[in-house]
């Protein structure tokens, strides 16, 4: 269970850090500086439905949430 309990908290942590890049892109008035933070918000957006398809593989496949 600390895998799926770990996968939950660093989904969750890279949503924050995705609204911060927002925030941050949303924030300043530099125009390098919010395609970057864009970019980065695209990336985490990118990690996060991976950790999000390894939770679900690991919540239908994981023998401990079965019953049997």
């Amino acid at each position: 269970m600390t895998v799926l309990a770990d996968l939950e908290k660093v989904i969750a942590y890279c949503e924050v850090v995705k609204g911060n890049y927002a925030l941050m892109a949303q924030s300043t008035e530099e125009q390098q500086a919010k395609d970057m933070f864009n970019n980065m918000k695209s990336d985490i957006e990118k990690h996060v439905q991976f950790l999000n398809a390894r939770l679900e593989y690991l919540n239908e496949n994981n023998n401990l949430n079965k019953n049997s």
